[in-house]
């Protein structure tokens, strides 16, 4: 079940627009504190640039929107990044698009389209997923099976998300939950009954679109 859209890691994207300078910053957060705390970040780091217009949407139904214009024209930066990322379905989200000004005005709607430009180049470098509710389970097999699975796992709609060398081969894979029968059937079949379920759990989990 999908629970909403968000990015799947930080990144950075940089344009020159009329001989300035826009680098947008992104990152995937849970809380306000987060967001706040990476545009602190991003502030710091950059406190020499012109603007520093911070962003943020959070929450699965985007119960935080909160946006400032840094000294830009009032509603020309920050607010239309937010709107931006609502119209996308991006949440959980802080974004920080900095601008070293090149001597070239913009205008009212040269710098919309400059920041949600940005902001969108930002999203797309930091790579757009859905996070949905999936089954995850722990299991151990043998090592003489574990290429056989990982063989098949695309074929059979599972995702390997990690994997521990012991005595045993303990591997944590996540699937859609209706598909949970048909896994445990496979690694049987694959094992010949030689496979062990740890522990099984739904949780949310990041799917790249």
């Amino acid at each position: 079940m999908n629970r909403y859209r968000t990015i799947l890691k930080e990144a950075i994207a940089e344009q020159i627009i009329d001989k300035s300078k826009f680098i947008a910053h992104v990152k995937p957060v849970e809380t306000k504190e987060e967001a706040d705390a990476f545009i602190s970040e991003v502030r710091v780091k950059h406190k020499d640039a012109t603007h520093n217009v911070p962003a943020m949407v959070i929450g699965e139904k985007f119960q935080i929107q909160w946006a400032s214009d840094d000294g830009e024209p009032q509603g020309t930066s920050g607010a239309p990044m937010v709107q931006m990322l609502v119209k996308e379905n991006i949440t959980n989200i802080a974004v920080v698009v900095t601008r070293y000004f090149g001597g070239i005005k913009l205008g009212t709607g040269g710098l919309v389209r400059a920041y949600t430009s940005s902001a969108k180049l930002g999203v797309l470098a930091a790579g757009i997923c859905q996070v949905k509710e999936m089954a995850v389970l722990s299991l151990k097999i043998d090592y003489t099976h574990l290429s056989k699975i990982q063989n098949v796992s695309e074929r059979e709609n599972f995702e390997i998300l990690e994997i521990i060398y012991e005595d045993m081969v303990t591997l944590k894979v996540t699937t859609e939950i209706e598909n949970v029968a048909n896994i445990k059937t496979l690694f049987s079949d694959i094992s010949t009954g030689g496979f062990e379920i740890i522990s099984e759990s739904v949780e949310l989990v990041k799917v790249a679109e």
